[in-house]
């Protein structure tokens, strides 16, 4: 399965029962933790997210709403006894941040705790999936990310197969769309196989104002994450603080022809979030509201 679970849809401030940033991805029977904001801990025990799969934590930036829940949970970890290894992608200043904390508290984690400082490129690239980092635009150095799964371009028919004894050590090969030598005799890769589905892919859009060069990074995703800080009354306010509207995500979903949008971040000016779901369907139809709890099929 490739999907989202949302543990906190709220900006800086905790609001009507709404946290601080904070998402799991599961991806290939991997879970991935997107931000930390402060109570992301009790969110995982809440909505039952197994802490112990999650091998990978991303860090947008260091706005605290962003980040005040990872020391606690790194510690965490420690308390119960993971030796795993668990790798940290966040800003280099980040790493100055924690061991200091952990220093000052005397703590010794007894697992390797692996420190990534974010740039623009590829940052996980194993077997079946890849992590990319992009900049977007906020009052600080901002990262979004892009999850990718990656699939061999062809299936192999296990009844045709299996008809000709094809040997497993050669399912790589017809996954790749090879043709192979089977008795002597060369068996065409179409008989063999199937045309696979085409890897999906979901973007994390992090804090931003609203700028359309963002859709080059984020270009035909299954799922696209983006901030929706205020409603489109409030543009100027978005504007001066860095954020975007719900109807500018949803402009950017559909320039970058996105299938589906998820939007989130919301101020705590807002007790209802329904005005934010009507802005941003006018624009682009198939948007969801990123409610807590909730998990969304890429």
């Amino acid at each position: 399965m490739f999907g989202v679970t949302i543990l906190g849809n709220n900006s800086a401030l905790p609001a009507y029962n709404r946290h601080p940033t904070a998402q799991v991805i599961n991806l290939c029977d991997q879970l991935f933790l997107v931000d930390c904001g402060e109570g992301t801990q009790m969110q995982m025990n809440l909505y039952k997210i197994k802490r112990s799969r999650i091998n990978h934590i991303f860090i947008s930036h260091l706005h605290g709403d962003h980040y005040f829940g990872l020391p606690g949970l790194i510690t965490s970890y420690g308390l119960l006894g993971r030796v795993a290894d668990l790798h940290l992608y966040a800003p280099p200043p980040l790493k100055e941040i924690l061991d200091r904390q952990l220093a000052v508290a005397g703590t010794v984690l007894p697992y390797m705790l692996y420190f990534h400082p974010l740039k623009e490129g590829t940052m996980a690239d194993e077997e079946k999936f890849s992590v990319e980092c992009f900049k977007v635009f906020h009052r600080i150095d901002c990262y979004g990310f892009l999850f990718r799964e990656k699939r061999k371009p062809r299936k192999i028919n296990i009844e045709a197969a299996s008809k000709y004894n094809v040997p497993f050590e050669l399912f790589d090969q017809l996954k790749e769309g090879n043709d192979i030598m089977l008795n002597k005799e060369l068996i065409k890769n179409e008989e063999l196989t199937v045309a696979n589905k085409p890897p999906k892919a979901y973007a994390f859009c992090a804090d931003t104002i609203y700028t359309e060069s963002l859709s080059e990074k984020v270009k035909d995703v299954d799922l696209l994450y983006h901030e929706a800080t205020y409603l489109k009354d409030k543009t100027e306010k978005a504007v001066s603080r860095f954020h975007s509207t719900s109807e500018q995500a949803a402009m950017l979903a559909k320039l970058s022809n996105a299938k589906k949008l998820l939007i989130g971040h919301f101020s705590s000016t807002y007790e209802s979030l329904d005005s934010f779901l009507t802005e941003a369907q006018a624009v682009f139809p198939d948007t969801q509201l990123a409610l807590e709890g909730q998990s969304f099929i890429v």
